[in-house]
């Protein structure tokens, strides 16, 4: 289904689909969002913002997706680049060099997981089909490698499609949007129309919390979060543990979970389908809360 601006700006689509039923179809089964999923965050860099989840060895890596499968994890997002405002962009092959083989182990360790692999390069997403992963997490929503949508819509597996303007590296400076949240509806949009005209049947959007936006930004994309329901696909919310809420407490990383679990339940109760994070089990908890509330008195 191809997004009409039009209907946007008029409001109609948003009040339409805000019950809609979303699926992805994923390792051959059918997914329902009937009730929200959640994401464990593994990642085999040394330079992530938040050093708890930097996983090196293949030891480590097993260890933590064996913890966070345990706690309920519906999937796992496994990465090899650093993302960060500022990070060091490393080449294909160092990338390669740190996911291959830890892909491997968890497949052959954990063959009935849902692994996705955060990756904007087509190559090595096309390899990490290969070698067992079930989904594509592109930060660059297509915009780093134009060979993405084609490689993606030719494997059929289901795709995040993330906001972001430039790179790791310039994104900090290209924050200035003549209308927001409305650019960065149409800008998504844009793309999702490529990835459907291409032959692309399940995507994910992800609005891009912290990636080409300010603190207050992130806030105010949040607050309006369910105008991502336009798009009539799941969405995967990634606010775990991040500056706006280190950097509006006055914190660090590492003591965030507790402003994390806030803005998660802002999140759900908002619409998001998915929830992106470092800690398992407290976002499950938020989650299961957040049900008992809605079902309360059915």
């Amino acid at each position: 289904m191809f997004f009409n601006p039009s209907l946007f700006f008029e409001g109609i689509v948003h009040f339409c689909v805000m019950n809609a039923l979303k699926t992805i179809n994923i390792k051959g089964k059918l997914m329902q969002f009937d009730a929200p999923k959640v994401m464990g965050i593994i990642n085999l860099t040394s330079d992530s913002f938040y050093e708890q989840s930097r996983k090196q060895g293949l030891d480590a890596v097993l260890e933590q997706a064996e913890k966070m499968l345990l706690a309920g994890a519906d999937f796992l997002d496994l990465g090899a680049v650093s993302t960060r405002p500022g990070s060091v962009e490393i080449s294909a092959d160092e990338e390669k060099k740190r996911l291959y083989p830890a892909l491997e182990c968890l497949v052959q360790h954990f063959p009935e997981a849902c692994i996705s692999v955060d990756t904007y390069r087509a190559a090595l997403a096309e390899d990490a089909v290969a070698l067992g992963a079930a989904m594509i997490n592109d930060v660059s929503g297509g915009l780093m490698d134009e060979a993405m949508f084609e490689t993606v819509s030719k494997l059929q597996i289901p795709y995040i499609l993330m906001h972001m303007r430039g790179t790791p590296q310039t994104m900090t400076d290209l924050t200035r949007y003549e209308r927001f949240p409305e650019d960065v509806i149409l800008e998504m949009a844009t793309q999702i129309n490529h990835l459907r005209a291409a032959g692309m049947n399940d995507i994910l959007v992800d609005p891009g919390f912290g990636f080409a936006k300010t603190t207050a930004q992130n806030f105010h994309l949040l607050r309006e979060l369910g105008l991502f329901q336009t798009f009539q696909c799941p969405i995967l919310v990634g606010i775990s543990r991040k500056g706006m809420i280190h950097r509006t407490l006055g914190i660090s990383p590492q003591e965030a979970l507790n402003g994390t679990t806030a803005l998660h339940m802002a999140a759900l109760e908002r619409g998001a389908d998915i929830l992106r994070v470092h800690d398992v089990k407290e976002a499950l908890e938020c989650v299961n809360l957040y049900s008992a509330l809605q079902n309360e008195g059915n």
